[in-house]
C-alpha cells in the first residue's frame, strides 16, 4: 500500500504572542482573557481576513497564522501594532496588552489543517527577539517584501536560533505613528517643554530658549528626580501638543509648559505643570521682575515645580539648584546667544558661538560654562575635520578646557563639555573622564555627560561600561536629535569587541538619523571585519563621497584617541574596505 503524499507548500507564517502574559494573568486573569478576546473579536480577526490570512491556531496567548504572501502578512502585523498601539494609549502600563509579532517565508508541512517544518519553527524563533509591540522579519520574509511597502528596517544581524542549525538574519520594523511607551522612572519624572517667545519679536527666541534650559538644568541637579535633556523636550517646538502623548513618548510623568514676555527691562514667566498620566493641572502661575531679577524668577519657576512633584527634596538640593551662572547679565546673554548659534551646528555658526563665549568671557572671566562651551566648539571643528591649525588649536581648547574645570567645580556644563574636549581634542583621556564623572556626580539627569562618559570609555577600551552610558544618555534623552552620535558609540564599542553584526547594526541606525562620516567609518569596517566586502565598499563609497580627503594616513587626526589595538583593528577594516592609504 503506498504511503500518503506529504502536502507541502511555500507560505508567509505570523507567529504572535503576548508580552509578559503570566504577568497580566497573575495580576488579573479574568480581565486579560476578556481584553484578548474582545481585541481578537474586533481587530485581530478582522485584520487578518482582511489580508487574506488563515488562522491555524490560537493558545491562550499567542497565534499562528498562515499568509500565500509576505507582503499581506507584513501589511496585516503592521496595522494589528498599530491599533494595539492606539488602543493601549489611555491604558496603565502594567495593564497593557502588546504582540510580539515574527514573520518568516518557508517551507511548510500540512497535515489536517496544521503547518509543520523549520519554516514555522523560524516564525516563533524570530517572534520572541521583537520587543513588545514591534515586528521581526527574517531574511526570507525581507527579501520578498523589499521594495514593495515603505518600511523603517533595523538589522539585527545574523541570530542563532535554538533548534536550528543554520544562523538567521533578522531584521526589525519601526513602525510609524506608534507612539514609544517608555516605562515611567521610580522617581518623580519631568519634562519642560520650549517656552512661548511672547516678545513679539523672532530675534527675541534664544532668550525664551534660554530660560526653558536654565530651568531644565536647575531641576536636573535634585538627584530625586529624573528631568528629560534638552535636546529631546525640543522636538516639541513650534507643535500643538497632547501631554499624554509627551509622557509616552518621553517615559515622564509630569510636563511643565510655559511662555516668556521681554519687554525693555522687564521679564514675565508664565508656567503650567500637568501631570501627563492624567491632563490634571496641577498649578499655573507667573513670576514678574526686571532683566536684573531673571536668575530669581528661574528659581522661582523651578521650586514650585519642586514643590509640587518632590516636596520632601532636602534643602542643601533646593540651595544647589540656584547657583547663579554668571553676576554679569551683558555675559549671561552672550552666553545665551551663543548657545543658539552652537545648535545650528553649521561651520559658520560654530564660528559665530565661539566669538560669542570669548565674549562672554571677556565680560567675566570667571564665567565656568562659557569657558566649557567654548572648547566645545573645537570638538565639534575636529569632529568635522574643520581645523586648520592643529596645533594651535589643540593649545588653545586645552586651555578653555583647563579654565573650564578649574573654574566650574560646581558646574557639571562646564565639567562635562570640559572633560570631554581634554579628552577628545587633548588626548588627556583619565582626566576627562575624571571630570565627566565629576559632573554625574553633580547633575545625574546630563544626558549629554553619560553620552560622553560612553565615549570616554571606549578610548579607555572599558566597552561594556561604555554601552551602559549610552543606555543611560538615550534613556534621558529619547527623541535627541543627536542621537546618531550616541547610536555611533554603540557602534563603536560592539566594532571593537568584535560584535560586528551588531555593529553594523548600530551604525545603520546612527545613519538613518543622520548621514555622517563616523558612522560610514564604522559600518565599512564592521562589514569588512565581518567578510561582508560588497557592503563595506558600498560604505566607503559613501564615505568618500561626503569626506573625500580621508585617508588611512590622517585617520587619527579625525576620530577618538583610541587604545593603539583598538585603533589598529579600526583601520584594518577600513583598509579592507577599500580606503586609500
Amino acid at each position: 500500500m503506498a504511503e500518503a503524499r506529504v502536502e507541502r507548500r511555500l507560505a508567509a507564517i505570523l507567529a504572535a504572542d503576548v508580552a509578559g502574559y503570566s504577568r497580566l494573568m497573575g495580576g488579573d486573569e479574568e480581565g486579560t482573557l476578556a481584553a484578548l478576546k474582545a481585541y481578537r473579536r474586533e481587530l485581530i480577526d478582522p485584520k487578518i481576513a482582511e489580508h487574506r490570512g488563515r488562522i491555524v491556531k490560537t493558545t491562550g496567548d499567542g497565534a499562528l497564522v498562515e499568509f500565500a504572501s509576505a507582503v499581506d502578512a507584513t501589511r496585516c502585523a503592521m496595522e494589528i501594532q498599530r491599533a494595539m498601539a492606539e488602543r493601549n494609549a489611555d491604558v496603565a502600563e502594567d495593564r497593557r496588552i502588546e504582540f510580539r509579532i515574527g514573520i518568516n517565508v518557508g517551507d511548510i508541512i500540512i497535515d489536517e489543517g496544521d503547518i509543520y517544518g523549520d519554516g514555522v519553527n523560524i516564525a516563533a524563533r524570530i517572534e520572541a527577539l521583537a520587543r513588545p509591540g514591534a515586528i521581526c522579519l527574517s531574511d526570507n520574509a525581507y527579501q520578498q517584501i523589499k521594495g514593495k511597502l515603505t518600511l523603517d528596517i533595523s538589522d539585527m544581524g545574523e541570530q542563532q536560533l535554538k533548534n536550528i542549525a543554520q544562523p538567521v538574519r533578522v531584521y526589525s520594523i519601526r513602525l510609524d505613528g506608534i507612539p514609544a511607551r517608555l516605562a515611567l522612572p521610580d522617581k518623580p519624572s519631568i519634562a519642560v517643554l520650549p517656552f512661548q517667545n511672547m516678545s513679539g519679536d523672532p530675534e527675541q527666541d534664544y532668550f525664551a530658549d534660554g530660560m526653558v534650559e536654565d530651568i531644565i538644568t536647575a531641576l536636573s541637579r535634585f538627584q530625586n528626580l529624573f528631568v528629560i535633556a534638552r535636546n529631546s523636550s525640543f522636538t516639541y517646538r513650534g507643535r500643538a501638543v497632547d501631554v499624554k502623548q509627551v509622557s509616552r513618548e518621553l517615559g515622564v510623568r509630569y510636563v511643565l509648559e510655559g511662555s516668556v514676555r521681554k519687554a525693555t527691562n522687564r521679564v514675565r514667566i508664565t508656567g503650567q505643570l500637568i501631570d501627563a498620566t492624567t491632563g490634571a493641572h496641577l498649578w499655573a502661575d507667573h513670576f514678574d521682575g526686571t532683566l536684573e531679577d531673571v536668575f530669581d524668577l528661574q528659581d522661582q519657576v523651578t521650586i514650585r515645580v519642586v514643590s509640587a512633584i518632590a516636596p520632601k527634596l532636602e534643602q542643601v538640593e533646593i540651595e544647589r539648584a540656584k547657583r547663579k551662572p554668571t553676576e554679569s547679565l551683558d555675559a549671561y546673554d552672550y552666553f545665551l546667544r551663543g548657545t543658539a548659534s552652537l545648535h545650528e551646528g553649521t561651520k559658520e555658526a560654530i564660528s559665530e558661538a565661539l566669538r560669542l563665549f570669548y565674549r562672554a568671557i571677556e565680560l567675566d572671566p570667571e564665567f565656568s560654562s562659557a569657558y566649557g562651551m567654548a572648547a566645545w566648539c573645537y570638538v565639534v571643528r575636529k569632529t568635522n575635520g574643520w581645523m586648520r591649525d592643529l596645533v594651535q588649536e589643540v593649545a588653545e581648547t586645552t586651555r578653555l578646557a583647563g579654565r573650564a574645570t578649574e573654574l566650574g567645580r560646581e558646574d557639571a556644563v562646564a565639567l562635562c563639555w570640559g572633560g570631554y574636549a581634554l579628552a577628545y581634542v587633548a588626548g588627556d583621556v583619565d582626566a576627562g573622564l575624571a571630570f565627566i564623572d565629576q559632573a554625574l556626580a553633580l547633575n545625574p539627569n546630563l544626558a549629554a555627560a553619560w553620552n560622553y562618559s560612553g565615549w570616554v570609555r571606549i578610548f579607555l577600551g572599558e566597552h561594556q561600561s561604555a554601552m551602559d552610558c549610552f543606555e543611560r544618555a538615550l534613556r534621558l534623552s529619547p527623541r535627541d536629535p543627536t542621537v546618531f552620535h550616541t547610536r555611533t558609540g554603540i557602534a563603536y564599542a560592539n566594532l571593537l569587541t568584535g560584535h560586528y553584526d551588531k555593529a553594523s547594526s548600530a551604525a545603520r541606525d546612527a545613519l538613518r538619523d543622520q548621514a555622517w562620516h563616523g558612522g560610514l567609518r564604522i559600518l565599512a569596517a564592521s562589514k569588512a571585519l565581518a567578510g561582508q566586502l560588497e557592503g563595506a565598499r558600498e560604505a566607503i563609497d559613501r564615505l568618500l563621497q561626503l569626506d573625500p580627503a580621508v585617508r588611512i594616513s590622517n585617520l587619527k587626526d579625525r576620530i577618538s584617541p583610541l587604545r593603539p589595538e583598538d585603533f589598529a583593528k579600526y583601520a584594518d577594516g577600513l583598509r579592507k574596505a577599500g580606503l586609500p592609504e
